[in-house]
């Protein structure tokens, strides 16, 4: 039987069985709309003038002042917004991750030797400069290793203080607030901390979702911030349509923690059954609002949470680890590169304890052999294919769906089925350089594979 030839349409994805059939999508869906640098959204052309007035001015922060210099890049663990195939140059949205990649060698030139150039960017006496597991271990205790003792108890009664704070200065009532983010689970780095809070209100729910309310409640949370005596604290990111994003210095200790503060109402409640879990995929898998998606999944942070917590300390130290080589070891953006969006601090926990699993857990081993099997499979990246059935079983419609038109990399977030957390990262090539470079540094040199991380050999 002969296979039926399919024409794609590089901007949107869609396929079709006749080149006349894709003509007419083009000029019905497509012609006369240009793409908008600043929001890649497809735009009539006549109108693109008025639509960039109309996106709010993205100001540049003053972050020197603050250890955590990524507040722009702050993660959101929610619905998956398909980053993966943007333009890294121009933000310019496509269909497959194919036409993206020719857009961008025709378009902007972007040559292998180009990207190596822009993405690589080790900082001088990195941790791969180690030579041996001990050094290694003394590097992450002085460099990398949270605070402890004393130090860790008053800042962990200073950030409760905080959270009490937020939650008075927001203008509704609160039934509810789920904590997340690298503070919590544990695996946050001296330089990296992030505390992602969700504000549960049952005034949210008597709205219908309306999502002017939920802003002008972050907007009113915003400036009664501003005016507390923590004010000279906190340092405001950019405003965005869902969330609150600020850094704020903890005195203790004199380091910065990033916050995400979002609010909705509670979907699941405290203690929900197995059949409002799945209710809420089916809601998530059909729902064509994306906002609404980010919305609704917000109910699934403890449970994305208690997934990272229930790794033992070894792996949260690999972790801490391979969240600290992202951060020292690539190239920060410049202006010609503005949109390359890197994989996500939750997509390299996924990552990092399933490589811990495929070494049959075990308790004790080598941070140099574990960083050296992330960083093997990260080379390979189009081999990446990890799913968990912790929360949803493998017959699961929305799951059997959602794995048979994955794309690679793929790791799917193990209490979501919905989404793929690598969707997150449009620059997986880059990625895959920088881990080759770093397995040629002195860290790894003339390391070989041990028990029992011998399934790194072939790789």
């Amino acid at each position: 039987m002969w296979a039926l030839k399919l024409y794609n349409c590089e901007l949107c994805g869609s396929n079709f069985v006749s080149c006349t059939a894709l003509r007419y999508h083009f000029q019905q869906k497509h012609f006369g709309k240009v793409h908008c640098k600043k929001c890649g959204q497809e735009v009539p052309g006549d109108k693109l003038q008025d639509h960039s007035k109309s996106i709010p001015h993205r100001s540049t922060m003053e972050t020197h002042k603050l250890n955590w210099v990524n507040l722009e890049e702050r993660n959101i663990m929610h619905k998956a917004t398909k980053i993966s195939k943007s333009c890294r140059m121009c933000c310019r949205h496509f269909g497959t991750i194919l036409s993206r990649e020719n857009h961008e060698r025709q378009e902007h030139h972007f040559t292998a030797n180009k990207r190596a150039q822009m993405s690589t960017g080790f900082s001088p006496h990195n941790m791969l400069e180690c030579k041996g597991s001990q050094e290694l271990q003394r590097f992450a205790d002085k460099k990398i290793h949270p605070a402890s003792g004393s130090q860790r108890a008053a800042c962990v009664a200073e950030i409760d203080a905080f959270l009490q704070l937020i939650q008075g200065c927001f203008p509704v009532p609160i039934s509810r607030v789920i904590q997340g983010g690298s503070y919590v689970k544990g695996t946050d780095t001296q330089g990296c901390s992030e505390i992602d809070i969700v504000l549960l209100s049952d005034v949210f729910g008597s709205v219908k979702h309306s999502k002017k309310q939920l802003r002008e409640g972050l907007e009113a949370l915003r400036e009664n911030l501003k005016r507390t005596s923590q004010g000279n604290r906190i340092l405001m990111g950019t405003r965005t349509s869902l969330s609150l994003r600020f850094n704020y210095l903890c005195t203790e200790s004199l380091h910065s923690h990033s916050f995400e503060i979002m609010a909705y109402y509670d979907v699941l409640g405290p203690t929900p059954s197995t059949d409002l879990k799945l209710h809420l995929y089916r809601k998530l898998y059909l729902c064509n609002d994306s906002d609404e998606a980010q919305l609704c999944a917000l109910a699934l942070l403890p449970y994305q949470v208690d997934f990272i917590k229930a790794s033992i300390v070894r792996v949260k130290e690999l972790i801490r680890l391979m969240i600290h080589w992202f951060k020292t070891s690539f190239a920060n953006p410049t202006e010609e590169n503005k949109f390359r969006r890197l994989p996500s601090s939750y997509a390299v926990e996924l990552l990092t304890i399933h490589i811990w699993e495929r070494a049959e857990k075990p308790l004790f081993f080598s941070l140099v052999q574990g960083m050296r099997a992330v960083l093997k499979l990260l080379v390979r990246y189009a081999e990446i294919d990890i799913v968990w059935h912790s929360h949803y079983h493998r017959k699961f419609p929305i799951f059997v769906k959602v794995n048979q038109k994955h794309t690679r990399p793929f790791i799917l977030d193990p209490v979501n089925p919905t989404v793929n957390v690598c969707d997150t990262c449009n620059a997986w090539d880059e990625v895959a350089h920088v881990a080759r470079c770093s397995l040629l540094k002195p860290l790894f040199s003339r390391v070989r594979a041990e028990p029992p991380w011998l399934f790194t050999s072939d790789w």
